[in-house]
């Protein structure tokens, strides 16, 4: 065993970069974030500049070990997360030809609908993983081969955030079988590309990366990068996985039964298998996190973005009142919905302003309340929106179940679990209870124990539950359950009923952008 103290990982964000050092005992004793901007000229446009994230992934490795008072040669490994979905493309010099497409971006929604009706999509999601959307790798490849095919040259490569870093890092081009499994494009009995899928998308396996183990290490970083921030060459690099299935680890939520929620800006529910599993229905993902443990689940794109939506454009009068007796807007806004019963008096609110992902794969999808009368005043409406967000939640699970049952246990993490009226609002809506991690770094600490898995530090990735403490947990309110048991079904309904509705007012609304 290394004597090395310390271990570090890092979670490569779609708005931020973060590093955090972990002692033996999985504590975390230095965080260090640096934000970027999500580039989003056009409603349909979200891109970043790959540059600039490089560089705030070597900041935060700098910075963290200053924060931790330690040098390079007291951290044993560091361990990679990473935001699934992104694209860019790169030339035969290794230059970026493109910015990161990330998985925000819906400039290929039309060709979603073509990959679903024209090109076996169906077929090519239950061998990969990945649901027939925009954020898709292969979705973004099929547009850019038909819009902009000067893109797609032979000695280019096609490549995601977390591989530009490394090529950076290492001058190697790899991808581990976590975020392959993200793109659409990866045969999950086989770690290796599909063929079909490849073809659609018009490059080879040349132009794509070597898939490798999550749990494989790199060691030879670049001199200059390692002078930068302050570590020895020789340290090993552990590719690691995507951010949400090391979530999963980080949260101790990998054995059978064991349900991950999620809410930060969006939200994703994630269960653990033994093998790849894929959805008849096409609702959910399967992604890698090691060959012998599969995530599945569901992503929503709104979680907690709409109750920001709400605080700055329903809530200035509670705004200003926040700011004046100084505490957060939010939970004065929690304060208010708190005062209105589960069910908000029969007001539900769909809350697809992003259109949606699971369990609708509609990007033409738009938010609304329903049931709004005379009797509903804001407050009713502040709780209908985060109630919104739990429903929809519970339709992933409810699609979720049917492959694995009803869950045992519900591990929550994310901005959402410091609100107590959200997370027992989640006990009510899952009828479960629900416990909430110590750790609010799950990624990070997923891909400390994956690195330690990795290099034999330790024999089972469920070593995670010595580091997971616990600090709140939440038992089901029955009366609040019924209530919302009885309104699921509407809820479950609407979205079905108002499919071409979506589809129309989508259409109205690009008139104006």
């Amino acid at each position: 065993m290394l004597m090395s103290k310390y271990m570090m990982g890092v979670d490569i964000g779609t708005t931020s970069t973060k590093a955090v050092i972990f002692n033996k005992e999985g504590k975390a004793i230095s965080r260090y974030g640096v934000e970027y901007p999500l580039h989003t000229p056009t409603p349909v446009t979200a891109v970043q500049d790959p540059e600039e994230i490089f560089q705030a992934v070597l900041t935060v490795m700098k910075n963290s070990l200053l924060e931790a008072n330690i040098t390079g040669r007291d951290v044993q490994f560091v361990s990679f997360s990473s935001a699934m979905h992104s694209l860019i493309v790169m030339d035969d010099e290794g230059m970026p030809q493109t910015p990161s497409i990330t998985w925000a971006d819906n400039r290929s929604a039309d060709y979603a609908e073509k990959l679903k009706n024209e090109y076996n999509g169906h077929d090519i999601y239950l061998r990969t993983g990945t649901p027939i959307h925009p954020m898709s790798p292969l979705v973004k490849l099929l547009w850019l081969k038909n819009e902009h095919p000067e893109l797609l040259q032979p000695k280019n490569k096609f490549i995601s955030i977390k591989e530009y870093v490394f090529y950076r890092l290492f001058g190697e081009y790899v991808i581990d079988y976590s975020i392959a499994s993200a793109t659409g494009m990866f045969h999950l009995e086989n770690l290796d590309w599909d063929e079909e899928a490849l073809e659609i998308a018009g490059v080879s396996k040349d132009q794509l990366s070597k898939p490798v183990s999550t749990t494989e290490s790199l060691k030879g970083m670049s001199l200059e990068f390692a002078r930068i921030t302050g570590f020895p060459e020789d340290i090993p690099f552990i590719v690691g996985a995507s951010d949400g299935v090391l979530s999963n680890l980080g949260v101790n939520a990998i054995e059978p039964g064991v349900v991950a929620v999620t809410i930060g800006t969006s939200g994703a529910i994630r269960a653990v298998t033994d093998r790849p599993v894929t959805d008849p229905k096409g609702r959910i993902f399967c992604y890698a996190l090691t060959e012998k443990h599969w995530v599945i689940g569901g992503p929503v794109n709104n979680g907690g973005m709409i109750f920001r939506w709400v605080r700055d454009e329903l809530a200035n009068a509670e705004v200003e009142t926040a700011k004046r007796l100084g505490i957060d807007p939010y939970e004065v806004l929690t304060k208010i919905a708190s005062t209105v019963p589960p069910g908000s008096n029969g007001l539900l609110f769909h809350p697809y302003l992003a259109g949606e992902r699971a369990p609708l794969w509609n990007a033409s999808a738009r938010g609304s309340f329903f049931g709004l009368g005379m009797h509903h005043k804001k407050e009713h409406m502040i709780r209908a929106v985060l109630e919104g967000v739990m429903l929809n939640l519970y339709s992933v699970l409810l699609a979720l179940e049917e492959l694995i049952g009803t869950p045992t246990r519900v591990q929550a993490t994310g901005g959402f679990a410091r609100s107590e009226l959200w997370r027992q609002m989640l006990a009510d809506v899952f009828d479960q209870e629900v416990t909430i991690p110590e750790s609010f770094e799950s990624s990070c600490l997923g891909a400390i124990v994956l690195g330690m898995y990795g290099l034999g530090e330790i024999d089972s990735l469920s070593e995670v539950e010595k580091m997971v403490g616990s600090i709140h947990s939440h038992q089901p309110n029955k009366e609040a359950t019924a209530a919302y048991r009885e309104l699921m079904p509407i809820f479950i309904r609407l979205p079905r009923l108002l499919e071409n509705e979506y589809n129309a007012i989508s259409a109205f609304q690009q008139k104006f952008l």
